[in-house]
This record gives structure tokens, C-alpha cells and sequence, in this order.
């Protein structure tokens, strides 16, 4: 591994470890100044206290930010504040979950012991979503319907049944029937 070079990728890991839109955020984070970040991005010389510092704030793996090599990308990156969790934003384009963007969410917006996995952006609201559920419970999840992914509300039934309802339409099925991927844990409208 050469540190002497590496600096360009390091630093555009760090604006995303931090969930900053622009290197200037980077600089005004970090307390240095505009020019000292662009000399080492020109220079590509590598900036390993930055990195260190990063690391250690966000808890995002020191070989990413060092090598951009990850086991998996992050898709889940704690702040300095124990408080804000930056997760990936998709919209659903085409059926798919297409990734747009980041958001740093507070985790006090969900109830206790709710994690946030990612969100999804909509027309009208975003909504958090976990990835991590036990129970099936009467709410919005995002499932795997024939092959599309789609938000709909799921009603709890007796004799372990489910109704599945959007705008449209609606239907009925057994609970096991279906490709569940995550539920909703809050959501913004839009106003």
C-alpha cells in the first residue's frame, strides 16, 4: 500500500463517509482550509490524520476509507453524533430500487429499538425502512411482488392471512405467500 498516492479517492470517501455533498463541507468539518484540502486532492497526496479522524468519527471501516476495498459498500454510516445514522436513499424506478441519494436521519424520528436500514423516496413523502423485522405487523412494507418491488399496506387477518392494499386495489393471500423486504418505521409527507 503506498500512502504517498491515494490522496483523490480518500478525501471523495470521506465527503461520502460524512454524508457531505461538497469537499467545502469536508474543509469546514475538518477546520482547514479550502486550499489545503485542494492541494493534496491536486497532489493526490494521501491525508492520513484526515482519514484516521474520519474513521474514528463515523466508524466507517478505516480499509475503505484507506483503499475504497469494502466488504460490502456502507450503506449504513454512524455520525460523529450517536444520534444521526446517514443511510441511502432509493426511489422505485421501474419496479426496481434505484439508489438517489443519502439522508443523515435523526434517530429519535422512529420508536425505540426501530433501526433504519435505508428510505424511499416517493412523490409525495420519504419513508425509513427496516430491514430488520421479526413480526409481521399491520402497516406499509415493501415487498417483492412478481418481481416488482412495491409499497403496499398489509392488514393482519386471522388464520395467518394477510390484505395487501394500495391506491388501486387490493387482495388477499396467506402471510407466507409473500416477498417481504422491509417495513416502513416513519414517514414524511411532503407539504
Amino acid at each position: 500500500m503506498n500512502l504517498e498516492k491515494g490522496g483523490r479517492g480518500a478525501i471523495e470517501r470521506m465527503v461520502e463517509a460524512y454524508g457531505f455533498k461538497t469537499r467545502q463541507a469536508l474543509c469546514d468539518h475538518l477546520g482547514v482550509s479550502k486550499s489545503t484540502l485542494a492541494t493534496r486532492y491536486m497532489r493526490d497526496s494521501f491525508p492520513a490524520e484526515w482519514v484516521i479522524q474520519c474513521a474514528l468519527e463515523t466508524k466507517v471501516s478505516l480499509n475503505w476509507l484507506v483503499s475504497g476495498v469494502h466488504a460490502e459498500e456502507p450503506t449504513k454510516v454512524y455520525s460523529q453524533n450517536e444520534n444521526l445514522i446517514i443511510v441511502d436513499i432509493f426511489k422505485i424506478t421501474k419496479s426496481e430500487l434505484t439508489k438517489v441519494d443519502k439522508l443523515t436521519v435523526d434517530k429519535k424520528f422512529v420508536a425505540e429499538g426501530e433501526k433504519i436500514s435505508f428510505a424511499i423516496e416517493s412523490h409525495d413523502s420519504l419513508i425509513l425502512l427496516n430491514q430488520e423485522w421479526s413480526v409481521l405487523v399491520d402497516g406499509i412494507w415493501l415487498i417483492n411482488l412478481d418481481g416488482e418491488m412495491t409499497l403496499r399496506k398489509i392488514i393482519k387477518l386471522p388464520n395467518k392471512r394477510v390484505r395487501v392494499v394500495n391506491n388501486d386495489s387490493e387482495f388477499e393471500c396467506y402471510a407466507d405467500e409473500l416477498n417481504i423486504s422491509a417495513k416502513a418505521v416513519a414517514t414524511f409527507i411532503r407539504g
